[in-house]
Formats: C-alpha cells, structure tokens, sequence
C-alpha cells in the first residue's frame, strides 16, 4: 500500500512539474509574441489589439503616456492575469534608400586595445608576466605616465623611454577609466616590455544597408566585436571604403563560408566616416559623390509587426552586381533580446545557392524585402545550416541612437 502511494505521489509530482513547464513555455512564447514596445504611424491610425491579437491575450484600455500621442497598453491572461504592458509610440512613416553593396569598413580603436598579457624572457632567464592581474583583456590603454595614447606607435615610442621604474596606465575599463601601475621588465635584448598583446584598428568586408536622405547611414546590422576578445569594440572613427569581391568561399555544414574581398585604402575609394558601432550595426555619413557607384532603391520601411513568415527577397552583391534574391522568412521573435536575431530568414533561390550555399560572412547588412518594403537585413548565418540565417528588424536599426 505504501508503495502504491509512493508511486501515485510520484505521478502527481510529475505531473504538476510538466504542468509548471507547460506554462513557462507558454508564458515564454506569448512574451516573445506580444513586443514590450512598438511603434506604429502617425499618419495611418491603427488599433494595436488588433494589430497583435491573440486567444490567450486581452487588452485593456490605453493609458497616456506623453504628449505626442503615445500610450501604454496593459494586457492581461486569459482576460484575468495581468501579464505586460506594450508601451506604444507614433511615429512618422519613414522611407530610405535600400543598398545591398559590398563595403570595405576600417575602423580605430579608442585608445589601444588589450587583447591579453603576454609572458617575457627576462635576461635573466627567467619568465616575467609584468602585468598579469593587473590589465585585464578589454581594457583600453588611453594614457601612458600622464600622455594621451592613441594608438599602438604612441604605445611603442613610449615603452622605449622606459627606463624600469613602475609606470602609470590609464585604462578604460566597463565605462570606467582607471589607473594602474605596471613594473616593466628587460627582455633578452635588453629592452624593457610590459607583457601586453594590442591591437588599434580592425578591417574586414560587408554590406551596406541603407542610407537616408541626409546622407546617414546603417550597415551590417550588428556591431564589430574583437575577435579575441569578443567584446564590442569602443572606436574612435574610421571609414568605408569601396570592396572588390574577388571570389566567394561557399558556404556548407559546419562551415559558414565567405566573401573574398580587395578592400585598396586609397583617398580615391573612400565611401564615407565611420562614426557609430552598437549592437544593431555601424553608422556614418556617406559622401555624396557620383563616383561612389553605390546601388540605392528608395522604399518604406516597415515597422517590426508588420514583418510576416513568408516570401521575401534580399538585395546582395556576390558577383559584382547588387541583385535581388529570393528567400523566406521562416520565424519571427518580436521581443528577442539581442535584436539582431529578431528573425530567421532561409535562403531559397537556387543562383544564390549555387553561387554561395546561402548566407556567408560578408553579407551581413543585406536589405530584406519584403510586400514592397524594406523589412530588415541579414545579420548572422547558422553555421549548420549555411542556407540560413539571423536578420534584424530595419526599425531596430534606424533607431539605433536609442
């Protein structure tokens, strides 16, 4: 009798713990399907319980929230357990100039960047790590002893003035600038080190997205983050520059491929500044010039909830021509919190396939259309499964400054 109790207790446990489950999933789903926040025109009135209806969901009357019309509006479970409040902005419908081109992008740290510390053969013979505990991976050095450092020459002409007394480095670390003192030690040639690896700059090839009518524009649709470090880079400025495909590294299972670019850093293929890189991509100014031989397409873009599974086409240049290609968007989170994967968006015409596998690094920032607006950009490609990958919502990165 015991044991039949034991078993029927058992069985309860379960299954109220499969229950438990069940409603976190659901609750999980239904947050990533009703947004925190959207934004909807101010020139075509909507009714947002409308716009994300759903059975399990009910809305309750608006509450002003400024003066430009916005409002919050509280929804609740099953009509009786409050649930979230969707803050909602008007705003004016906005239109841009879709690109698709190749970009060469070169961009300046802010300050020198630490990648690691390093070990020193001391003359000696024994091995030093000077600064070991002390500068940390991701640190930015701005000033060494008092003097502004900017990048890594400023860093070398001052090491060889170290004569080896402890010197003082100012670094930038988690928004904080700090000081700290670093012993240096003489190396096997005599000359004094302080055991760090550095970087100052970063290039690479990608895609541009959009520009707008005052000559603003977004790219990428996620930041450049070191590559050793994985951390967002801090920069300083740099430049876009015109990109030359010269072959393409098909993408496969497990390999995401990639686009093999000739990026020439000459005055005469500047494309424009480089003035932003956040999550949601890099930002500048382009220059007006007609020798840029950028691709533009004016269009509207759409606001994130009128994105839909479905036929969708994006803009890419893989052979030395932007071109429009056929693709599907296979899910859509509204309320992703790394808002460059908002959506999944698969690759189906079969001459990108061929030419490509799908997606490949160096397409990130590729326009996505979609019902006659430009609904986002390619941003990541699922390393096992090439024909598909990651975009972002376009309205996530025309308020990038937020």
């Amino acid at each position: 009798m015991n044991r039949r109790k034991k078993y029927r207790l058992f069985l309860m446990c379960f299954l109220v713990l499969d229950l438990l489950v069940m409603a976190f999933l659901g609750y999980q789903y239904l947050n990533r399907k009703i947004p925190d926040e959207i934004q909807v025109s101010r020139q075509n009135s909507t009714d947002v319980s409308e716009l994300l209806s759903n059975p399990f969901v009910t809305f309750d009357e608006a509450v002003p929230v400024s003066g430009d019309g916005g409002y919050v509006l509280p929804c609740r479970l099953l009509g009786y357990l409050p649930f979230k409040e969707v803050k909602v902005t008007p705003v004016d419908d906005r239109e841009v100039y879709v690109s698709g081109n190749t970009i060469g992008i070169y961009m300046e740290t802010k300050g020198v960047l630490v990648i690691d510390t390093g070990e020193i053969q001391a003359e000696d013979g024994e091995t030093k790590e000077p600064s070991r505990n002390i500068v940390r991976p991701g640190d930015y050095i701005v000033a060494f002893n008092d003097q502004k450092v900017t990048d890594k020459k400023e860093l070398i002409r001052d090491l060889e003035n170290m004569n080896g007394e402890a010197v003082t480095l100012k670094v930038n670390r988690d928004g904080e600038t700090l000081p700290v003192s670093v012993t240096p030690a003489k190396d096997a040639s005599g000359s004094y080190k302080l055991g760090l690896w550095v970087r100052d700059d970063t290039q690479g090839i990608g895609t541009l997205t959009y520009v707008n009518g005052n000559g603003s524009y977004g790219a990428l649709g996620h930041g450049i983050s070191d590559i050793d470090t994985a951390d967002l880079l801090e920069i300083s400025g740099g430049a876009l520059y015109k990109a030359q495909v010269l072959a393409v590294n098909k993408g496969s299972k497990g390999n995401p491929g990639e686009l093999a670019g000739l990026i020439r850093y000459e005055e005469r293929n500047l494309l424009g500044t480089i003035t932003e890189n956040n999550k949601n991509g890099i930002y500048g100014q382009l220059y007006t010039n007609e020798e840029n031989s950028i691709s533009l397409r004016k269009m509207p873009a759409a606001h994130k909830q009128e994105v839909h599974t479905g036929d969708a086409t994006i803009l890419a240049c893989v052979d030395g021509q932007v071109k429009e290609y056929a693709a599907e968007i296979k899910r859509i989170d509204l309320n992703h919190e790394d808002t460059n994967k908002s959506f999944v968006i698969q690759i189906t015409d079969e001459n990108l396939l061929e030419l490509t596998g799908g997606v490949v690094q160096g397409m990130s920032g590729s326009p996505i259309l979609q019902d006659g607006k430009v609904v986002g950009a390619v941003t990541h490609v699922f390393v096992q499964d090439s024909t598909s990958g990651y975009g972002i919502f376009i309205e996530n990165m025309l308020n990038h400054e937020k």
